[in-house]
């Protein structure tokens, strides 16, 4: 799933990657547009090429085919040639099995997958850099832990999805408090003992 929270609830939806999406997405400056429209809202190509240091030209190519799979959407509210971008989903989702296979499609989801590992990473140290300054419940309850569990596939999966469930009731609970602030919430599971990889009725 990707790591991205709009700004809003008014888009309140997810998308399922396919293999068009999926190749569309796979994309260093693309991912990033996407990333923007969800954190900041709706803006032209003109903002986002500042914000990410590119031009717009290049900016309003790639839009349009993020356009093309459903990911981005022209709000219909700009001004002649300035069109206004808003994500058009709150959230992506995808499965490996769906592009089991199809050996574009894995290397795609593979540099996409990594490129959110190191989106992650940025983030994170941007938020150590300054966390200094904010104040201490703050710091109490933001932060990082990790934990380890025995468990199958299946009940992997459905530890998963509590998980996903206690997102949902939290996403917007703090909506109209002053006091509350956007937070980043990332989940990631993998095995530890690599070399042991299931076979046969094991797997």
């Amino acid at each position: 799933m990707a790591p991205d929270t709009p700004l809003s609830a008014d888009h309140l939806t997810g998308i399922r990657l396919d293999a068009a999406s999926l190749k569309v997405l796979a994309h260093p400056l693309r991912s990033r547009l996407l990333s923007a429209l969800r954190r900041g809202g709706p803006a032209t190509a003109t903002d986002l090429a500042t914000a990410l240091g590119t031009n717009s030209g290049a900016t309003s190519y790639h839009l349009r085919k993020l356009e093309s799979v459903g990911l981005v959407a022209d709000t219909g509210e700009g001004e002649g040639k300035r069109r206004l971008w808003r994500a058009a989903t709150e959230s992506h989702q995808f499965e490996p099995s769906d592009f089991a296979g199809d050996e574009d499609s894995e290397t795609a989801l593979n540099w996409l997958v990594r490129d959110y590992t190191r989106h992650f990473a940025e983030q994170f140290e941007k938020w150590l850099d300054v966390e200094a300054a904010w104040p201490a419940p703050w710091r109490d309850a933001a932060g990082m832990n990790d934990s380890y569990v025995i468990a199958t596939p299946t009940q992997l999966q459905e530890m998963k999805a509590e998980i996903d469930d206690v997102i949902a009731r939290y996403r917007r609970v703090g909506q109209g408090n002053p006091a509350a602030r956007r937070l980043a919430v990332y989940s990631v599971t993998y095995p530890l003992d690599l070399d042991r990889i299931p076979r046969g009725e094991d797997a």
